[in-house]
């Protein structure tokens, strides 16, 4: 979007510019005060995808507001730790902050909605129950009780299911495994056994290698890579069943919302709705390249067999239903996802799915 156009159409004195004929952009422009935030991102530069998201949306409130509007990103541990960002939001000791709502389940676990729940909405199908199945209001009412607002940011697209030291064959060789996962997920791991534990990403490798945890799952191929996971753990699982869609938030403390200038406001929404977009491209260009590369190393590549994933399934239908009974806030939300996801599966099914499959069935016979 050019910056004169965003000025033109922003809405901001509008009133002015029906009153006066036309006003120039740029003298709107330089009517505009000067902003400098913070934002606390839960990941490393190391990352550039994860971490980049944060800096490419500073970048374009930048470009959008003729750079009065300046947003420095910090990475974990920089100002809080990766798995307090949330807090620092809340507590105002930043203006914003990039990370994964379900890192939260701790204070409620209707924070996971956000970012991926077990067996849930792929990356088109979140995008559409945010933006237009109601969950963006829903999930933005919750937040009012954390002094925050939201809006999607990032999103790495369905995940892979985690680095594991030893083959999995059946349910049963899940017990006893520490493992990091993190978000709700980690409470249906446990049904099965599982010790899960949450780390931000940073801590993973080091524990991986120390044997502190004897599993750990992160995002796929093209970021495992970079934290060199092939290189303490051989075994590489699909799906991750627990998000078929990651979406990284940007949380806005309210007061610091509330303060910007209506244009302002208007260039971290597009900003933030386009990084999301861009965000997903950048992981689908990245994860074949590094997939082959881990395989050619000697990654063991696997499914988890059906009796595990059928295992999975029934594990966290139980711990939906417990949840619901007993938290009001996730029953909110949930009884509006559940019927949005049943629904988009079935529509996935009819078309998305059978183009999708008819395209791996030529490529498996090397027909493409």
């Amino acid at each position: 979007m050019q910056r004169r156009k965003f000025l033109r159409t922003a809405g901001v004195g509008g009133a002015a510019v029906a009153a006066a004929g036309t006003v120039a952009a740029p003298a709107i422009a330089q009517s505009m005060p000067e902003i400098k935030w913070r934002l606390a991102s839960s990941f490393p530069k190391s990352l550039d995808t994860i971490f980049g998201a944060g800096e490419d949306f500073a970048k374009r409130v930048a470009a959008l507001t003729d750079n009065k509007f300046q947003i420095r990103v910090f990475a974990a541990g920089e100002i809080v730790p990766g798995l307090q960002v949330v807090d620092a939001v809340q507590n105002e000791t930043v203006e914003c902050g990039h990370t994964a709502s379900y890192y939260y389940v701790g204070k409620d676990p209707t924070f996971a909605f956000d970012t991926a729940v077990p067996f849930g909405l792929n990356t088109r199908q979140h995008n559409a129950w945010v933006y237009h199945g109601g969950g963006l209001e829903l999930m933005r009412e919750f937040y009012k009780d954390y002094n925050m607002t939201s809006f999607l940011m990032s999103n790495t697209g369905a995940q892979m299911g985690g680095w594991w030291r030893k083959e999995i064959k059946s349910p049963e060789d899940m017990k006893g495994v520490k493992m990091r996962i993190g978000g709700f997920a980690g409470q249906v791991m446990a049904k099965l056994g599982v010790v899960p534990q949450q780390l931000a990403g940073g801590e993973i490798y080091p524990a991986l290698e120390k044997g502190t945890i004897d599993a750990a799952e992160w995002v796929g191929p093209y970021d495992d890579q970079k934290l060199g996971f092939n290189k303490v753990a051989q075994y590489y699982y699909y799906p991750g069943w627990w998000e078929g869609s990651a979406a990284l938030s940007l949380f806005v403390g309210l007061k610091a919302w509330n303060a910007l200038p209506a244009i302002y406001k208007e260039a971290v929404a597009s900003a933030a709705a386009e990084t999301n977009v861009r965000s997903v491209g950048k992981y689908d260009v990245q994860n074949p390249k590094a997939l082959r590369e881990l395989v050619a190393a000697g990654t063991k590549f696997l499914p988890f067999p059906q009796s595990v994933m059928e295992a999975c399934f029934n594990a966290a239908n139980e711990l939906y239903a417990e949840t619901v009974a007993k938290n009001p806030k996730f029953k909110k939300v949930y009884d509006s996802w559940k019927p949005f996801r049943n629904e988009e599966v079935l529509w996935f099914r009819v078309v998305e799915n059978t183009f999708d499959n008819f395209m791996a069935r030529q490529s498996a016979a090397n027909k493409l």
